[in-house]
């Protein structure tokens, strides 16, 4: 039985540690808005849905998870220390010269980091080939997890790919759109209409589901329960930028922002932390 309350707590500290992290890069700051807003997809992922060793990062029959949403790191270097991948001293080394947790993903397998991103509307294209060559191989066993932001929905390429995994059947791989509403640039609606998203990501050939991105529940009964299906599936994750934080909420300016040891103390008051 899923312990659900777990989940959230595990969710809490990963925020608490992306806190920690920006704090750590000092003037140079780091993408803690939209990190935020994964907090509990990727706890859902790494404690509850995905299959993959931690000590045999190659296992053949493992998951894949592509964060093509880069800028969202820091959630996922939280969640790999809550799953023991990361330890407390290497954490803290995120954006630190000579270190290997660098501010976008790059590849390090070591880590379970399949591929690089950071360019937006990649990772799409990526899952469809990795999700072709499970099958050519005949590997029925796992599963491709692709992140997407809904501004990087945008993209002319994450529509090409996600006609390829209509047409190919792609029924091994799911994307998850953190849909917070808000980009670089604006929100995602004055910046560029996307429109419905559940209704074109249908259009496009896709088994769609909307959930709440920040209620764990949702999100463990959505991702595992895989319908016999020959589709592909979207799961539009409704979250807010900035979870968690009240003056980081669905504030633009804090797509990338550095902590004064004001708001450093606030934000660890906030989630509950010892400061």
């Amino acid at each position: 039985m899923t312990d659900y309350a777990t989940l959230e707590q595990t969710a809490k500290q990963m925020r608490i540690d992306m806190i920690r992290m920006t704090k750590h890069t000092g003037n140079t700051g780091a993408h803690i808005g939209g990190a935020l807003s994964l907090a509990e997809i990727m706890t859902v992922l790494y404690h509850s849905v995905m299959k993959y060793h931690p000590d045999d990062p190659t296992w053949e029959d493992r998951d894949r998870l592509i964060l093509s949403k880069g800028h969202g790191v820091m959630a996922q270097y939280a969640a790999m220390k809550s799953v023991g991948i990361l330890d407390e001293k290497e954490l803290m080394t995120f954006k630190d010269d000579e270190g290997r947790l660098y501010a976008h993903p790059t590849l390090d397998m070591k880590l379970g980091i399949e591929f690089a991103s950071g360019s937006l509307g990649q990772g799409l294209s990526q899952g469809v080939g990795t999700a072709l060559a499970l099958r050519k191989k005949g590997n029925n066993h796992s599963h491709v997890f692709v992140i997407v932001g809904d501004g990087e929905c945008n993209e002319g390429q994450i529509w090409e790919a996600a006609m390829s995994a209509a047409h190919y059947e792609l029924n091994n791989m799911t994307i998850i759109i953190d849909q917070n509403h808000l980009q670089y640039d604006g929100e995602t609606e004055t910046v560029l209409r996307l429109g419905n998203l559940e209704k074109k990501w249908d259009s496009f050939g896709f088994n769609t589901m909307v959930v709440d991105g920040h209620d764990v529940k949702q999100l463990c009964s959505t991702l595992f329960n895989r319908k016999e299906s020959s589709q592909p599936r979207a799961i539009l994750a409704q979250t807010v930028k900035g979870k968690g934080i009240s003056f980081m909420e669905n504030n633009l300016l804090w797509h990338n922002g550095r902590l004064t040891d004001a708001q450093y103390q606030q934000a660890m008051k906030e989630l509950g932390a010892d400061i």
